[in-house]
């Protein structure tokens, strides 16, 4: 794994680590740093150049740059890559830098940046920088503005970062094919003011989509609808990182849709304002709070929240159907349908013929059963309290007290305070949970794989 702090160790980028490999000899051009690790990395502190407060990419990381002449020089390598969708399950995809998607570039409002990037792809390959303002010979549509990059060259796009904001890169050259297989990378502009509208945390990853058919490894680029797995930034749950996040500090989340479909993006304890889009900011004036915000093919959109609710907060898409997992489309609807009386029959065929569907799915997040090799099992997860039943797009916002600003560490299952747990009630019961007036002061972190008890304190209906 390439460690950024050890790429810069104090601030120098004269060192680099073992993990840091260059995929292009000439001395001339900067380095190809690769990342071989699927976690989400810590914050790239700015190493020279104007200072800004970093991103952190969930289940991803930023490109490193070297200063040359006043110029930030970036190096992407196009390639195939295999990037591990969750514990399980890996795909043969094409990216950049040894991940799908591709590392995130951070500069700042201002700087004149310099991208090499070398096409290790069995085809040509472009860039399109998705809302920047930009040279028309530098907006990356092979063909109309550019020739494509041809396999093994590299080619060199150069601009001035206009305007701050949060954007995308990704090919427009056999778009659709290179897209299906995940090339395509976030990109930020800090803003030259560092104070201007600071956030505590700040997180950031793009939403993507992939038709791999279970017990295979490459995507069927040709899908236009029937996608069966749903992810962030290329993984799926269980294997999102959870966004780790303090109490009462001030979040943003950057969201950018890179599917063929929209999604409506929805948070649980708490409510937000989207702060800006592919655009720019949004004026203060024009927000209102929210939970979902509907994410269109190709926008982008940045929500701020206080995170002053402890606890573990699932945050994931709407569409419930992208929170599933490898789901075959021509599964039928058996609720209600009585299978019992055939189970011995067809036993006596099919020996291992289970029944399922028959009183809903819900048994299919439990049920232990046996698929192909490189498949996810839909409907998967596990916390504290059982199967979760979720996969594809759905993550867990962790907000604890007392955590370091740059501490990004899991903290474990949220330990909850005594009678804020939802429980059985049963006929002629008489206790009932003891009120708590304030959870957050008892809030605190489970340690991984620790079982949570609810105390439940009896309290007399007749007041004794």
């Amino acid at each position: 794994m390439v460690s950024r702090r050890d790429f810069f160790r104090n601030a120098g980028a004269a060192a680099v680590t073992t993990a840091v490999v260059s995929r292009v000899g000439a001395a001339s051009l900067p380095e190809a740093v690769v990342m071989d690790s699927a976690a989400t990395q810590a914050p790239l502190m700015p190493p020279n150049g104007r200072p800004y407060n970093p991103v952190v990419t969930l289940n991803g990381w930023t490109l490193p740059w070297r200063m040359k002449d006043g110029v930030k020089e970036f190096h992407l390598v196009a390639e195939p890559v295999v990037r591990e969708i969750a514990p399980g399950m890996k795909a043969n995809l094409w990216g950049y830098n040894g991940q799908s998607p591709g590392p995130t570039i951070e500069v700042v409002e201002g700087d004149r940046v310099r991208i090499f990037v070398t096409n290790k792809l069995p085809e040509h390959t472009s860039i399109h920088w998705h809302g920047q303002r930009l040279p028309n010979g530098m907006d990356g549509v092979s063909g109309l503005n550019q020739p494509a990059i041809p396999v093994d060259k590299t080619f060199v796009y150069e601009f001035v970062a206009r305007r701050p904001g949060t954007f995308m890169y990704h090919p427009h050259a056999d778009e659709m094919t290179q897209m299906a297989m995940g090339m395509m990378g976030f990109w930020v502009t800090h803003p030259k003011n560092p104070a201007f509208q600071r956030v505590d945390r700040d997180f950031c990853f793009l939403l993507n989509a992939y038709d791999i058919d279970p017990g295979s490894f490459t995507p069927k680029v040709n899908t236009m609808l029937d996608f069966n797995l749903w992810t962030f930034n290329s993984r799926a749950f269980p294997g999102i990182d959870p966004m780790v996040i303090g109490l009462n500090d001030k979040v943003r989340i950057r969201v950018g849709n890179l599917t063929m479909t929209n999604h409506p993006i929805h948070m649980h304890g708490h409510e937000f304002t989207v702060t800006g889009t592919d655009g720019g900011w949004t004026p203060p004036a024009s927000r209102w709070p929210e939970v979902t915000t509907d994410i269109a093919v190709g926008q982008m959109r940045a929500i701020e929240f206080v995170a002053d609710a402890p606890g573990d907060w699932a945050f994931h898409c709407h569409k419930s159907h992208h929170t599933m997992n490898a789901m075959g489309h021509d599964v039928p609807t058996l609720i209600g349908v009585e299978q019992r009386d055939v189970l011995e029959k067809i036993n006596k065929l099919v020996p291992d013929y289970m029944i399922m569907g028959d009183k809903g799915m819900a048994d299919m997040a439990d049920m232990e059963m046996p698929l192909p090799d490189n498949t996810l099992p839909m409907m998967t997860g596990t916390g504290p309290f059982g199967g979760i039943g979720m996969g594809g797009m759905f993550t867990v916002m962790k907000v604890r007290k007392g955590l370091a600003r740059d501490d990004y560490k899991d903290p474990g299952w949220y330990k909850h305070p005594a009678g804020t747990v939802a429980y059985e009630w049963k006929d002629g019961n008489t206790a009932i949970p003891e009120p708590v007036s304030a959870p957050d002061k008892q809030a605190m972190a489970a340690k991984p794989g620790e079982k949570v008890l609810q105390v439940v304190k009896p309290v007399n209906h007749r007041g004794h």
